[in-house]
C-alpha cells in the first residue's frame, strides 16, 4: 500500500482510511474511538458483537503510533525490526496461529518492519530459545506462557520498553484462576512500565465496568475507557426440531438420533461449524456424522483441545480456506476465530448460557454486515424451553456476569516463585504489587507473611523437608538458585488442573494428540477406542505414550475429559422460569415452546406449571420408595447444595435417609417414608437462616475440601506432575495431595490452603453464593405441594437420572423405553 517512491507518511490515519477502502471495509465509530484513546495513553475495554472488527479496533492503535513516530519510510528496516511493543494475549493456544495472521495483515498492507510472533505450548524450542534473546515487536501469547517469561530475567528488560498489552476474549478469563493469574503478570508488566497501556476485547461481557476495573487494577493512571461497538449484530435462530416430541424427555443423550437431520442441513450450506459441549461428544458425532455421508470423508475434520496441533491447524486451514464442509468442534473454536468463509453454526445440546450461545453464533457471518445464523439441535425436548430463554436474554442484552475470585493463595504463591526465579523480589515491593490488582487488594499483612513462608520453606510443618526450601533470601531479596526448583517450576507453571494426560501414537511415531490417563488406564490391550475422529487400537502404554493401530469395527469406548458437564447459569435459569411462568399462563409464544406444548400440557393436567414467584414440589410413592421432586430451575450445582440442605433439614425432623439426584431443573430427594407436608409447608426446609453451617453439616465437607484441595496443591506446587519424560501418574499426584492434606489437618490446621479448599467448595463446587440467592428467593416464593398420580414430564428426567446410579447403559435405556410407553399411553 505504501508508494515505494513515498520516504515519509504524512498521515498515518490516511493510510489506515486506505488499507480499510481497499478491503471493501469501513471504519465504524468505536474503532475510531479506540484509535484516538490508544494515542493519548488511555487503557480499557472494546465491547462488540462477534465479527464486527474489535481486533482491528485495537490492533491500529500501536501501529498509528509507531507510524506518526516514524514517518521515515527509508529508516525502516525489516532485518532490524523494533524491540518489543505489544503483547497479544489469547486464552486458547489454539487461536494463536489464527490470530497471528490477522494481525499480520496490516502489517504487511502497511510494509511495517515489525517482527510478529507467537508463543504457546505449541511453538518450536528453537523459536522459543532465540525469543528470549530478542522478543519479537509483537508477541502473541497464553497467560500460562506469558507467566514463563516471567522467569527469565533477561527478558525483563525488554519487557520495561512494553507499550501495551491487549487480551483477546477477556470474559473467558475473568473468573477463573487463569485470569488471576494473568492479573498478577499484568502487575508484574505494569512495574516494568507504569505508563504500560492495557486493553481488553470481548463480546459477551455482563459486567463491563467490572471487567475493565479488574483489567486495568486498583491505582490506574486514569479510569479505563468503556468503548461500546456494534451491539446489535443480525442474529438468526432457528431449531431442528425432532418429528416427534418425547412428552417425557430425559438426559443423557448426545444428540445423535437428531444427525440426519443435522447432515441434510449441513448439505444446503456451504461451510459450518458444529459445536458440541464436551470433546466425547465431538468424536461421538463426527464418526455420527461420516457414518450417515461417507463421502464427506476429508471434507469434514473434528477440532478439538486435546488433539495434536498438526490436526488442529489442518482443520482451521481448511476453514480458512473455505475447503471444509463442516468442523466438529469444542469451545476450542468459539473465541476469537475469524474463518468468513463459515456460514452456518450448529450447536448441539444446550449451551447452558446465552452469552455462550451468542459467542458460537458469531463464528458465522464473521463480518460486521453478514448475519450469523445458528441452528439448535436439542439432545431432549425440555432444551428446547432452554433455547427460546437464551434467545430471550439475547435480545434484552442480559448476559452473563463474572464473579471474581477472592485472593486464591495458591496462585499468589506460584507468582511469588515465578518473580523469585526470574531476578528476585522484595517483599514489601511485591506486596504492593500483589495489592494492585483487584483479586488482592484486601491481602492482609498475615496472609503475605504465611505465603513467604511457604515459598520459602513449605511453612511451620514442611520447613524440615529440604524439597520445600524452595526460596532463598539474600540480603533480604527472595531468589531461587536451585536449578532443580526453577527446572520443576517452569515445567509445572499455570493453573489448569486436569488429570494426567498420555500422548497417543501411532505404531509408526506419529502423534494423534492427548488422552487421559484415567480412560486409558481401564483400556485393555486390543482394546478399540475412537479418538482424533479415527477408529484405533491400544496396542500398548510405554514411558506415558499409548501407541495405538488403526483399527475396524465397532468401538469399544470414547475417551472422557474431565470437566464435562456446565451448570445452567444464574441468568438463563432467571429466563426458562419465565418461559414456564408464560406457559402457566397458556402462552406458548416461538416455534420452541410451541413445540413443547404438549409436554407442558401434560404437566398441567397431571400436576402443575411453577409461575416466578411459586415453587413446586411433588410427592410421589413409587416402588422404589417415597419421592419428593422439587424444581427450582438453579442448576446443577445450586441444586446439590439445595439438596443437601432440604435432606439434612427433614431427617432432622422426622427421622429417615435420603438418596439424592440432580439436574438443571430440580433435585429428587428419595426415602423410605413419607415426609410430613407441613415439614415442606412452613418454609424450615428451604430457610436461609443458618444456611452455611447445614451445608457443612449436610454433605460430607471433609472430603469435598480434600478434592478439592488435590487441585490447590498442584498449583501452589506442593505436588508436580514431573517433567515431560517422566510424568506422574495421577494416582501418585492424588496420594501426595491426600498425605499433603492429612498432614496439615493434623499438624497444621490454620494453613491457609486448608481454609481455601474449604471455600473453594463453597465458591466452586456448590456456588454458595448463588446457592443463597436461590433460597432467599424461594423464602419469597409460595410453595405448591401436589400429589400427581404419575410421574409428571418434569420429574421423569431425575428419576432416570436416579436410576442412572444403579443401572448400565444398556438396561437403563431398555427399563427408560418401556416407562415412556407406560406413561405416554396414560397421557393418551
Amino acid at each position: 500500500m505504501i508508494n515505494a517512491e513515498v520516504t515519509t507518511i504524512a498521515s498515518p490515519d490516511d493510510l489506515v482510511n486506505e488499507y480499510f477502502e481497499s478491503q471493501r471495509w469501513r471504519a465504524f465509530r468505536f474503532q475510531r474511538s479506540c484509535w484516538r484513546a490508544y494515542q493519548q495513553g488511555q487503557s480499557g475495554i472494546v465491547h462488540s458483537a462477534t465479527g464486527t472488527g474489535k481486533t482491528l479496533a485495537v490492533w491500529m492503535g500501536p501501529l498509528i503510533k509507531w507510524m506518526r513516530e516514524n514517518p521515515d519510510t527509508v529508516r525502516w528496516n525489516p532485518k532490524r525490526p523494533p524491540p518489543v511493543r505489544v503483547l497479544w494475549i489469547t486464552p486458547l493456544r489454539a487461536l494463536a496461529a489464527d490470530t497471528e495472521a490477522s494481525l499480520r495483515a496490516p502489517l504487511d498492507a502497511f510494509q511495517l518492519p515489525w517482527r510478529l510472533e507467537s508463543r504457546t505450548g505449541d511453538s518450536k524450542p528453537s523459536m522459543k530459545a532465540r525469543q528470549l534473546k530478542r522478543l519479537p515487536t509483537a508477541l502473541v501469547t497464553t497467560p500460562e506462557s506469558l507467566s514463563l517469561l516471567l522467569t527469565h530475567e533477561q527478558v525483563l528488560t525488554q519487557l520495561a520498553g512494553l507499550e501495551a498489552v491487549i487480551i483477546d476474549e477477556w470474559h473467558e478469563l475473568l473468573g477463573s484462576k487463569r485470569g488471576v493469574q494473568t492479573e498478577l503478570a499484568l502487575a508484574r508488566l505494569r512495574k516494568l512500565n507504569p505508563n504500560l497501556r492495557s486493553w481488553a476485547l470481548s463480546a459477551t461481557l455482563g459486567n463491563m465496568q467490572q471487567a475493565a476495573d479488574t483489567l486495568v487494577g486498583c491505582t490506574p493512571n486514569e479510569a479505563p475507557r468503556l468503548i461500546e461497538g456494534y451491539r446489535k449484530k443480525k442474529l438468526k435462530f432457528e431449531s431442528i426440531i425432532p418429528a416427534t416430541i418425547e412428552r417425557f424427555p430425559w438426559t443423557g443423550h448426545i444428540g445423535t438420533k437428531m444427525a440426519p437431520q443435522v447432515a441434510q442441513r449441513l448439505n444446503e450450506v456451504d461451510s459450518a461449524l458444529v459445536f458440541t459441549n464436551t470433546r466425547s461428544q465431538s468424536e461421538i458425532w463426527y464418526q455420527e456424522l461420516l457414518k450417515l455421508r461417507p463421502d464427506w470423508a476429508g471434507s469434514i475434520a473434528l477440532h478439538h483441545g486435546s488433539l495434536d496441533a498438526e490436526v488442529r491447524s489442518w482443520a482451521e486451514e481448511g476453514l480458512r480456506n473455505g475447503e471444509l464442509k463442516a468442523v466438529v468442534c469444542t469451545s476450542s473454536l468459539d473465541l476469537g476465530v475469524d474463518f468468513t468463509a463459515v456460514d452456518f453454526v450448529v450447536q448441539v445440546g444446550s449451551p447452558k448460557g446465552s452469552a455462550r450461545l451468542l459467542q458460537r453464533a458469531g463464528r458465522s457471518g464473521h463480518q460486521p454486515d453478514a448475519v450469523s445464523r445458528l441452528a439448535f439441535v436439542p439432545t431432549n425436548a425440555i432444551e428446547l424451553a432452554e433455547l427460546a430463554a437464551a434467545q430471550q436474554a439475547i435480545k434484552e442484552q442480559n448476559l452473563e456476569s463474572y464473579r471474581l475470585l477472592d485472593k486464591p493463595l495458591d496462585v499468589l504463591a506460584q507468582h511469588a516463585i515465578t518473580i523469585a526465579i526470574g531476578g528476585g523480589f522484595r517483599p514489601s515491593e511485591l506486596l504492593d504489587e500483589v495489592r494492585s490488582t483487584s483479586t488482592y487488594r484486601t491481602l492482609n499483612d498475615t496472609e503475605w507473611q504465611w505465603i513467604l513462608a511457604f515459598v520459602e520453606h513449605g511453612g511451620s510443618s514442611l520447613k524440615a523437608y529440604p524439597d520445600f526450601q524452595r526460596v532463598e533470601v539474600q540480603d533480604g531479596r527472595y531468589k531461587v538458585t536451585k536449578k532443580r526448583v526453577m527446572t520443576m517450576h517452569r515445567m509445572n507453571i499455570g493453573t489448569i488442573v486436569s488429570d494426567t494426560a498420555m500422548v497417543v501414537k501411532y505404531m509408526s511415531g506419529k502423534r494423534l494428540g492427548m488422552v487421559e490417563e484415567s480412560f486409558l488406564s481401564k483400556l485393555k490391550k486390543d482394546c478399540v477406542f475412537v479418538f482424533a475422529g479415527k477408529l484405533v487400537s491400544l496396542a500398548r502404554v510405554q514411558d506415558n505414550v499409548a501407541y495405538v493401530r488403526r483399527a475396524k469395527g465397532k468401538p469399544n469406548a470414547v475417551p472422557r475429559w474431565m470437566g464435562g458437564r456446565m451448570p445452567l447459569s444464574a441468568e438463563l435459569g432467571d429466563q426458562l422460569r419465565r418461559k414456564f411462568d408464560e406457559a402457566s399462563r397458556g402462552q406458548f409464544a416461538g416455534k420452541e415452546m410451541k413445540a413443547i406444548r404438549p409436554l407442558l400440557e401434560v404437566q398441567t393436567r397431571w400436576s402443575v406449571i411453577p409461575r416466578m414467584d411459586q415453587l413446586l414440589i411433588e410427592q410421589q410413592k413409587t416402588r422404589s420408595g417415597w419421592q419428593l421432586f422439587v424444581y427450582c430451575f438453579e442448576g446443577r450445582l445450586v441444586h446439590e447444595g439445595l439438596a443437601a440442605v432440604a435432606a439434612y433439614r427433614l431427617a432432622q425432623a422426622q427421622k429417615t435417609t435420603f438418596s439424592i439426584a440432580c439436574n438443571d431443573y430440580g433435585f429428587v430427594l428419595q426415602s423410605t417414608t413419607q415426609i410430613d407436608p407441613s415439614a415442606l409447608l412452613d418454609g424450615s426446609v428451604f430457610s436461609s437462616d443458618s444456611l452455611v453451617e447445614d451445608i457443612h453439616k449436610s454433605m460430607n465437607a471433609t472430603e469435598m475440601a480434600k478434592r478439592q484441595f488435590r487441585q490447590i496443591a498442584r498449583v501452589a506446587g506442593l505436588v508436580h506432575q514431573g517433567l515431560p519424560t517422566r510424568r506422574k501418574s495421577s494416582k501418585h499426584l492424588m496420594a501426595s495431595s491426600n498425605l499433603f492434606f492429612d498432614v496439615f489437618c493434623n499438624y497444621d490446621p490454620e494453613n491457609l490452603l486448608l481454609q481455601q479448599a474449604e471455600q473453594e467448595v463453597l465458591d466452586l463446587q456448590l456456588d454458595a453464593n448463588r446457592l443463597q440467592r436461590a433460597i432467599r428467593r424461594i423464602e419469597d416464593s409460595e410453595i405448591i405441594l401436589v400429589s400427581p398420580e404419575k410421574m409428571t414430564p418434569l420429574a421423569f428426567p431425575l428419576l432416570v437420572d436416579k436410576l442412572r446410579e444403579r443401572l448400565s447403559s444398556e438396561s437403563l435405556a431398555e427399563r427408560v423405553a418401556r416407562m415412556q410407553k407406560q406413561l405416554e399411553a396414560a397421557a393418551g
